[in-house]
């Protein structure tokens, strides 16, 4: 961190968040940054200065919005000139989840093209492209993928976090982007958020020491190859507090004074922008209860000011609509605040006019419109973009070989090897002669979705196979590598059971794939995520067999009862794509040596009991299982005894007054379905879907206020009837379900050509509680928008048992139709103006 060599974290080492009641603006907090690179350059602000003057309202308010590729057509690039358009999590070219590095590439072209092509709007100003590289080039099919964050923060080696930089950068420059959402430099407080995998660490020690080389290896070093040939423009993420949400709720609200602000959630930002960074990312969270998006003190008057930030600001996923008086549609709350480019996927073309009308009425200052292009523009000039071609025949274009290169799936193995965090070894069972007779058991042996995690080809991970990772090895096919070449034996059983008794049992388990908010859980115990993987680690300890846990987690969980039922105990974290790093280690060589030793140390606290969701390094309660820094090596001759297993009684208070069904996700007793007539009920597991005859109705993920919090249905035939059910997976209670009195839930009516739909509430085969026809919605629903509905229930009588179940809800349409849903709950009184549909 240069002069200020960290100065800031003695203090931390004392400090202790406020509690409610005394929380408040500090005094005289200083948020100045020492030794940052001097990027102000007056050739610079002359030539900025001067395409500011030639552009018109509409132009400059262009290069502030960020449309995403699954709602973005080249159409409306050519005619609008965004300065900048983004991949979500769950989007690729031309939809196609498995397109190669020549598919993304072509897609660049197409974009950059119709940016430059000022036929309709007069601009010429190229576009950039972001994505989300969250551990490697994530998102795009056949990748190198690093460890994730948490794992990388056990290897206590910021050399590599360069390397591993300067390796994503160079596979992100084989697909012609421009732009890399990352690092994320939040600092985890509370290891129940979804993100928790995403931090380096729970001590803002390692993320400062992180950040600054992460964004040179993206970027490039200062006065060396600052922004030159392969580096790309990175963002420090999330500004500011996002790691420390009261109840680690992801978006949440982050109560703390401002020097600890500073000093614990602050630490990645000094030294990123030490590094130059470009970019920063403000947060969804609140700080105090008021949203960073639409805060103007934090953002302008930190960040900007006392900071020296010489970057632009972008918002998140829609996060704007979060901020008072905004919705997905017009925020300029935000933009006064300080977001210089608005991250807005699907309601870009609105939210265009909405801002070119709020400068005309003077509620958008033109100066601030100038300021947030000006900043926009000076990075993209740094970057060279202007002297650059299009994405295809830029020098660094023309490296395919960069992508998924040898030398970085080496790089990932290496990371691997040195992110393992050994926490027991009880009689040296470890390493394992690779001669031996080894089963290798558990969910995750051959399971690369697992070891992967979320922002790995897709944004949640969830549907994941191991077809959807190329090149990759899982940890069962690394370990076969080696055992096959010393002539070992080797089997693979995921419930742990054999033919021929094993001489030792490596058994791979942990929690499935997650992402940003899917990913909150209530509780640390592990058994309440998966009850099964404990049960073969006990039948393997009666049979006497030596055995090993290999455990994949995005934090630290509550293990007692499978620590006590292993001889070894590997915390593994998210390794990524090499999954042979882990045989690396576990293993000895044909000699019986050990290839590499443990070298990983605990980045995060590891937790002694179930309900210990804040134990933190530097706290004055300290009382992990395995603390801060903790890892042992093969040197070391530790026996790890018995520890409790008592779990904590934990009360959950259940709001009975509103039951969510799909509210932001789906709850686990339900799912959504498609009935065509051709088949029984087709259940969807993931985000999109097609009804059993392939074609009468389709279900795909849209926006409302989160990221794929809604799902859209459309109907593709004139002639034929189809149903969008969302059903109970499991045995319901009418009686129980009718204690709610109304189905609550959000509605979009996009089109609508016959006179057959018809909304129904609460069905047992081909009694619905409630029904409503499509004249009625026609009159009370507006087309186009989100309408609030509200279908009062047990308005028949209905069994709460039949074959078909009990569904929630059904959209039933014979004909061309389209419509979004999101927000299903049932409550016990109708939202205040929403369309009530009463009992008939």
């Amino acid at each position: 961190m240069g002069s200020r060599k960290l100065a800031f974290i003695p203090f931390l080492l004392a400090c202790t968040a406020m509690s409610r009641g005394e929380v408040a603006f500090a005094k005289n907090v200083d948020w100045s940054v020492n030794n940052k690179p001097e990027l102000h350059s007056d050739s610079l602000d002359k030539a900025v200065a001067g395409l500011l003057s030639k552009m018109t309202l509409e132009q400059k308010v262009a290069q502030m919005i960020q449309p995403e590729i699954g709602y973005l057509s080249v159409e409306q690039m050519r005619r609008y000139g965004f300065g900048s358009y983004l991949n979500g999590g769950n989007t690729a070219p031309y939809g196609l989840k498995r397109a190669d590095q020549k598919t993304w590439l072509k897609y660049a072209d197409e974009m950059y093209e119709a940016s430059v092509d000022g036929s309709i709007d007069g601009s010429k100003i190229p576009t950039v492209w972001g994505t989300d590289a969250m551990h490697g080039h994530s998102n795009v099919f056949g990748a190198t993928l690093f460890p994730h964050n948490i794992g990388l923060g056990a290897t206590r080696n910021p050399a590599l976090i360069a390397e591993i930089g300067r390796a994503t950068a160079k596979e992100v420059a084989a697909t012609g982007i421009e732009w890399v959402f990352a690092p994320t430099v939040a600092v985890v407080r509370d290891d129940r958020w979804g993100r928790t995998y995403e931090s380096y660490s729970e001590d803002p020690e390692i993320v400062a020491r992180y950040a600054g080389r992460m964004v040179a290896g993206i970027q490039g070093t200062y006065n060396q190859d600052y922004l030159e040939g392969y580096h790309r423009l990175a963002t420090a993420k999330h500004f500011i507090g996002d790691g420390g949400t009261e109840n680690g709720i992801d978006r949440g609200n982050t109560v703390i004074d401002e020097r600890t602000l500073r000093d614990i959630h602050g630490a990645g930002y000094f030294s990123a922008l030490q590094a130059g960074v470009q970019s920063v990312m403000a947060s969804f969270n609140s700080w105090n209860g008021e949203r960073v998006h639409g805060h103007k003190y934090l953002l302008t008057d930190v960040l900007k000011g006392q900071m020296g930030f010489e970057g632009f600001v972008v918002s998140d996923w829609n996060a704007h609509k979060f901020v008072d008086g905004c919705d997905l549609q017009q925020c300029a709350a935000a933009i006064n605040a300080g977001v210089d480019v608005l991250m807005v996927p699907e309601h870009f073309e609105a939210f265009f006019h909405n801002t070119v009308r709020q400068v005309q009425e003077g509620v958008i200052p033109l100066s601030r419109i100038d300021d947030a292009v000006g900043r926009f523009l000076k990075a993209k000039m740094r970057w060279g973009l202007f002297s650059r071609p299009k994405p295809s025949m830029r020098v660094e274009s023309k490296h395919p070989e960069w992508f998924n290169a040898k030398a970085h799936r080496e790089l990932a193995e290496k990371a691997v090897r040195q992110s393992l965090v050994l926490l027991k070894n009880n009689g040296h069972v470890l390493p394992i002669s690779p001669k031996s007779r080894i089963l290798v058991a558990g969910k995750g042996a051959d399971n690369i979705a697992m070891q992967a995690g979320g922002w790995s080809v897709s944004w949640q991970g969830s549907e994941n196979t191991n077809a959807d990772f190329p090149h990759a090895t899982s940890i069962y096919q690394g370990l076969r590598q080696q055992v096959v070449a010393a002539n070992g034996a080797i089997s693979l059983s995921v419930d742990g059971s054999y033919d021929i008794k094993p001489d030792v049992a490596i058994v791979v388990i942990g929690e499935q794939p997650y992402a940003e908010w899917f990913g909150d859980i209530k509780t640390l115990d592990f058994g309440q995520i998966d009850n099964e993987s404990l049960a073969i680690l006990k039948r393997l300890k009666a049979e006497h067999i030596p055995t090993v846990t290999v455990f994949l987690s995005g934090r630290p969980l509550w293990v007692n009862k499978e620590l006590n039922a292993s001889d070894a105990f590997v915390a593994a974290w998210l390794p990524g794509s090499e999954g042979q790093g882990v045989a690396d280690v576990i293993l000895a060589d044909a000699n019986g040596s050990v290839q590499h030793d443990f070298s990983g140390k605990l980045s995060f606290s590891w937790p002694r009991y179930d309900n210990q969701f804040t134990v933190n390094r530097n706290d004055k309660q300290y009382e992990p299982l395995f603390p801060y820094g903790y890892g042992l090596t093969y040197k070391d001759s530790i026996t790890q005894g018995a520890v409790s297993e008592i779990v904590s009684k934990q009360t959950e208070q259940v709001d009975t007054d509103n039951i969510p069904l799909f509210v932001r996700n789906l709850s686990p007793d339900v799912k959504w379905g498609m009935l065509d007539g051709s088949a029984p009920l087709a259940l969807v597991d993931g985000p999109s879907g097609i009804s059993p005859d392939g074609y009468s109705l389709s279900m795909q993920s849209v926006n409302l206020a989160y990221q794929e919090d809604a799902r859209k249905f459309v109907w593709h035939s004139s002639d034929k009837s189809a149903s969008a059910i969302l059903h109970f997976v499991t045995p319901k209670s009418a009686k129980g379900v009718l204690a709610s009195r109304f189905l609550e839930l959000k509605m979009r009516p996009d089109v609508k050509k016959d006179n057959t739909f018809r909304l129904q509430a609460l069905c047992s085969g081909d009694i619905c509680s409630n029904s409503v026809n499509s004249s009625t919605l026609a009159t009370r629903l507006k087309k186009g928008v989100w309408n609030d509905v509200s279908i009062e229930i047990g308005c028949h009588k209905i069994n709460s048992v039949s074959k078909t179940g009990l569904d929630a809800l059904r959209i039933v349409t014979k004909g061309l139709a389209s419509l979004a849903v999101a927000d299903v709950a049932l409550v016990k009184s109708p939202k205040e103006g929403s369309q009530l549909f009463s009992c008939p």
